[in-house]
């Protein structure tokens, strides 16, 4: 079997197709745009609407986490000093409440 026979070129392109096929599938699974076959050297992205809305909900429950953040930070510094207190002070400004 030399290097122009026929089973060697046929391997070849075996080889290199199942490489193709082998690279698409890992770069779809990951998440990484996938060519376009057009020739045009643009990526074809895949759900680009639905990427764009799905990061907008991020973006608002990112926010709503960091507001809840911050009103949670307010009630433990409110429950240290409540804690650090001295029991005199606690129950005269309990009294005094009264």
């Amino acid at each position: 079997m030399g290097f122009g026979s026929p089973f060697f070129v046929l391997g070849i392109i075996a080889i290199v197709s199942l490489a193709g096929i082998a690279r698409t599938l890992i770069r779809a699974r990951h998440g990484y745009p996938l060519d376009d076959h057009h020739g045009h050297g643009r990526a074809a992205h895949r759900g680009g609407h639905q990427d764009d809305r799905a990061m907008a909900l991020l973006a608002n429950e990112n926010d709503k986490l960091k507001g809840m953040i911050c009103r949670l930070e307010e009630r433990i510094a409110v429950l240290e000093r409540i804690a650090t207190d001295a029991p005199n002070r606690l129950s005269a400004e309990i009294e005094r409440l009264r």
